[in-house]
């Protein structure tokens, strides 16, 4: 974030501090600004600054507490009749935003031109950079942060994270590809361009197996950059014997071949991209 927010951010930590200021008017004025700046793509929950990710506390803050002061009200869309506490985005020609019925873009999210969400749902707080495709079915929650040229494919769930303030959401980066059925929860970071198989499942604590060298390496959290992962098991011992859990694979480097594979979702765009451009940048999703 490059402008000074450092009153709103005051004012909210203030009222998350104390349970007498929340419905407070300046506290009401506060919040609603700071929507509108996430709405604006003006803030973000997190940001990557110096190579690394930056979460701010007080946005989350104030999307907790948005929830909290905002009342349900009726809505509708042609026959269909909704109850609920947030809005959807609106000027989303002027956005540069393709979205197809009956997909969701909430108020406080933001999409970058290119966008393209099919019948999808984008929960506030998300940022979602340009070009990228959310697929039929598949959701993004709240805070979650998706890079440029991504594919998240049909039937993908990404996390909301936003409490306690300060954890990290879910971070897909630029160009990365994630297959049909994944399912990311808990703050992991998929990093750019790596590849996720269809029915992976990242929790904080799925272990990541890299089994490319002679002895697997583990960790947990975070999808290297470039990588190409599906879904595995590991076993586990418990009580009542050794049993096999869930764990991704990492069993290779994306190469130009993968990048063919991943392109389909360029022929559903609206906006005209330059494919041999953007694969030399790494971009093809």
């Amino acid at each position: 974030m490059t402008d000074d927010h450092s009153t709103l951010q005051a004012s909210i930590e203030a009222a998350w501090g104390d349970e007498t200021r929340v419905e407070a008017p300046d506290t009401r004025r506060a919040v609603d600004a700071t929507i509108a700046l996430l709405d604006r793509g003006e803030i973000r929950v997190a940001e990557k600054n110096a190579g690394d990710w930056v979460v701010h506390g007080w946005v989350q803050m104030a999307i907790l507490l948005y929830f909290r002061l905002k009342p349900a009200e009726p809505s509708q869309a042609g026959p269909l009749r909704f109850r609920d506490k947030i809005a959807v985005k609106e000027d989303l020609a002027e956005r540069g935003i393709r979205v197809v019925p009956p997909g969701t873009a909430r108020y406080g999210s933001f999409l970058e031109p290119g966008t393209v969400v099919m019948p999808a749902y984008v929960n506030i707080g998300a940022y979602v950079g340009a070009g990228t495709m959310i697929d039929t079915w598949a959701t993004v929650g709240s805070g979650a942060q998706i890079g440029k040229g991504v594919h998240i494919s049909g039937g993908v769930g990404i996390g909301g994270v936003l409490e306690p303030p300060q954890s990290q959401p879910v971070i897909v980066e630029d160009g990365a590809f994630v297959g049909s059925r994944c399912i990311l929860v808990e703050g992991v970071r998929v990093e750019e361009r790596a590849v996720l198989g269809a029915g992976c499942v990242l929790t904080a604590s799925t272990p990541i197996v890299d089994v490319r060298g002679a002895e697997p390496q583990v960790s947990r959290g975070r999808v290297p950059a470039g990588c190409v992962a599906i879904p595995g098991s590991w076993p586990r011992r418990f009580p009542a014997g050794e049993f096999h859990t869930p764990c991704v694979l990492i069993i290779g480097e994306r190469r130009e071949s993968t990048d063919r594979k991943t392109m389909l979702n360029e022929l559903l765009r609206e906006f005209p991209l330059d494919l041999e451009t953007r694969a030399k940048g790494g971009m093809i999703s």
